[in-house]
């Protein structure tokens, strides 16, 4: 499930959404008002359920062989996805949507490398949403590792300290660190 060129997209548990206005998230680090979306490259972070904590490691230019071996493994391929285990049901029950965007009305955000895109006035669909599918499948057939660990902070770790592409998204939702436990 990726965007058509000139096309971005918008990934939902909600298949109901009419209106899509610029609005500041709950848990935005920025007071402006945004419609976030993503392009090809980053669709995939989003295929889970909303508030699933997952990690994301790539392979960049720049990452060392021995980067590559110690956090995607043998066979591991360009690109692994980590949760936790305790939201597997999830990722296998939750129904995704998608709505599509006509990419001219966003721009990317983040710095320095952009990690979404975003438009700062109302914007809409180009047709209804469509389901997503079956999450799990979506990353085999991608040819993304998806690792299940009991806690991910050991690969969120490991990936940012590397120097592979790395994202986390939603890791506020993880297990505490081992070392939050002991205290």
């Amino acid at each position: 499930m990726r965007p058509a060129p000139g096309e971005v997209l918008h990934f939902s548990e909600d298949p109901a959404i009419t209106r899509f206005a610029p609005h500041v998230a709950v848990t935005a680090r920025q007071p402006e008002a945004y419609v976030w979306a993503v392009d090809a490259e980053r669709a995939p972070d989003y295929w889970f359920p909303r508030q699933c904590p997952r990690a994301m490691a790539w392979t960049t230019p720049s990452t060392t062989d021995a980067d590559r071996s110690h956090i995607l493994g043998p066979g591991g391929g360009d690109r692994v996805h980590a949760i936790e285990y305790g939201w597997l049901e999830q990722m296998r029950s939750t129904r995704l949507f998608a709505y599509r965007f006509d990419a001219s009305a966003f721009r990317p955000f983040g710095s320095p490398v952009s990690h979404a895109l975003v438009a700062t006035s109302e914007v809409q669909p180009l047709g209804p949403p469509e389901p997503v599918g079956d999450l799990l499948e979506l990353h085999e057939e991608a040819g993304i590792q998806l690792r299940v660990l009991p806690n991910l902070w050991p690969f969120v770790d490991a990936a940012a300290e590397s120097t592979l592409g790395f994202s986390g998204i939603r890791l506020r939702n993880a297990r505490p660190r081992a070392s939050e436990l002991q205290r």
